[in-house]
């Protein structure tokens, strides 16, 4: 089995099956995941509700707090008919899927845009927030998915 060192960006490394590392470490250390995982996990839910906390980064964030603190937890993220789909998706394919970026760039601009017209006031915190509304919008959007839906193509 591979080692559970984190490689690049923080990714975590895998076996030939795509199987996520085993717990590993002292108790302090994986209990540490666990308390993080499901704090994550409660931000993701509130994330369902509240269009400004992404839902789908915390539950990633979650698996792999998880896939290092407790296989448990881990095995039931992705038993988890909401929260598997997305995770398997992501780790396997390192990509999200079409219909959920959609939701998730309209919702959060519909939500930046209610805050910088009816609750911010200061003119330098609207220009921040729909700076960082576009920044994550353009991100979110070049995230690959791979059942985006293709133009029918026109006969010649």
């Amino acid at each position: 089995m591979a080692d559970s060192q984190p490689s690049v960006a923080g990714e975590s490394r895998r076996d030939a099956d795509g199987a996520a590392p085993s717990p590993g470490g002292s108790r302090l250390v994986r209990a540490v995941f666990v308390v993080l995982g499901t704090l994550f996990v409660v931000l993701g839910i509130i994330g369902i509700v509240v269009p400004v906390l992404p839902t789908t980064p915390f539950l990633l964030l979650a698996a792999a707090c998880f896939a290092r603190g407790s296989q448990r937890c881990y095995e039931w993220l992705l038993a988890n008919p909401a929260s598997g789909p997305l995770i398997r998706e992501w780790q396997q394919h390192r990509a999200i899927a079409w219909r959920t970026k959609i939701y998730a760039i309209a919702l959060m601009s519909a939500t930046l845009a209610a805050s910088i017209v009816f609750f911010v006031e200061p003119v330098w915190l609207k220009a921040l927030l729909a700076a960082t509304g576009v920044a994550l919008a353009l991100w979110l959007a070049r995230v690959p998915s791979r059942d985006r839906p293709r133009a029918p193509r026109r006969p010649q």
